[in-house]
Order: structure tokens, then sequence, then C-alpha cells
């Protein structure tokens, strides 16, 4: 009977690996304890799609950094074949791939991760992003099919949006920073009390004591 896997869910510890990169071994996520990560596969090196998506997250590479939020890529390629594309990338498109890029040639790792989907293509990891919090806890998952590329703003988005809930307590509404209803403005968490409910709509803005809202500071 073979092994069953148990697949990452949001706020879970990453699963732990070593692996070889392009920029050597790296052992995750301990190494990275500190810092955020962007954790993404893609099903293989020189195809179209998966170059204009390397090449955006180059692009956008500063933007993470300041996030203090570091980008790993990952295929079921050898590191050879990394190598030759980055360096293909680099020489024809202008852009140095700054990130490294794990080589996962029998794809025990994009197994962990969940990134293998039979239904896809079973020997293909799909565009996956694991947003990784500075302990290493899986904050967020999100999947794409091979046919369609990565948004880096939503990603970036979703990122910023992550931190500043952490950091104020608060929650973020659609389209956040500009939401049709609230602004720029983020979500009050609900009362926990009947003597808060009563003090809601006096503390801050709102349609209801269940729907407040105020300005980040």
């Amino acid at each position: 009977m073979s092994e069953i896997v148990k697949l990452p869910l949001i706020g879970d510890r990453a699963p732990e690996f070593t692996a070889q990169t392009t920029k050597g071994v790296i052992d995750f996520p301990r190494e990275y304890k500190g810092k955020w990560v962007v954790l993404f596969s893609h099903p293989a090196d020189f195809t179209p799609v998966c170059t204009t998506e390397f090449y955006a997250f180059a692009d956008r590479a500063g933007e993470f950094k300041a996030l203090n939020t570091e980008l790993i890529g990952l295929s079921i390629d050898q590191v050879y074949s990394h190598m030759k594309w980055t360096e293909w990338i680099k020489e024809k498109l202008g852009k140095e791939i700054p990130f490294p890029v794990i080589a996962d040639s029998t794809g025990k790792i994009a197994t962990k991760y969940g990134m293998l989907h039979p239904e896809a293509n079973g020997t293909q990891a799909v565009r996956a992003v694991f947003i990784l919090d500075a302990e290493g806890i899986v904050r967020a998952i999100l999947y794409y099919p091979l046919s369609v590329g990565r948004n880096m703003d939503e990603i970036l988005r979703l990122l910023k949006a992550l931190q500043v809930a952490d950091k104020e307590s608060v929650a973020l509404p659609a389209n956040w920073p500009k939401n049709e209803l609230i602004g720029d403005k983020v979500i009050v968490p609900a009362p926990s009390s009947e003597d808060e409910v009563k003090e809601r709509l006096k503390k801050y803005e709102g349609y209801d004591w269940w729907f407040c809202y105020r300005k980040l500071e």
C-alpha cells in the first residue's frame, strides 16, 4: 500500500526538506526563519508561460524583498536545466533571476506540497503558490492551471494584506486597498461581548455593529 501524504493546509507548518537549487543547497524552511517566503512551482523550464512568470517574479523581486519576503521557484527539472534556462532569460530577455530554483527531479517535494495534479499532468507541477510567514507557517495557497500565468499584483497584494492583518489585528475587505464600500479602510474584528457591541459605532465607522471599519494608523 502506498504511503498517504498529508498535504499542507493553511495554518500548518510547512513541510521540511533539503534540496539542491540554482543557488546551492537549502534547508527549508529552517534557514528562512524570520523571513516570509513565496514558494512557487512551475510545470517545466523552457516553456513560454513559465518564462513570462519568471521574468515577472524577477522584475518585482525588489518589492518582495522590501516586504521581508524571499522568492523560491520549483519544478521537476534537473538543476542543469534550471541554470541553462535562467541563463537564457538573462541573455535573451535581459533579466537576471535573483532567487533560487529548486531542482525536484524525483518529484518528492512537489508531492509533499500537493503540486502534482494528475488531471492536469501527472509528470508536471501545476502553478502553485505557497505563502509562508516568518515562523514557517502556511498562510495562503493559490493554484493556477498550466495554461494561465500568475498575477504578480495579486500575489503582492495578498502578501501585504496578510502582513497588515497580523500587525494591526484586522481583516481586509475585497479588492483591498480600494474596496467599493469602505475605500482604503480595514475591517475591525467582531465584538466579543454585548458591552462591546454597544460601544462599536461610537468608536468606529460602520454599517452596523458587526460591520465596522477604521483607517490604518
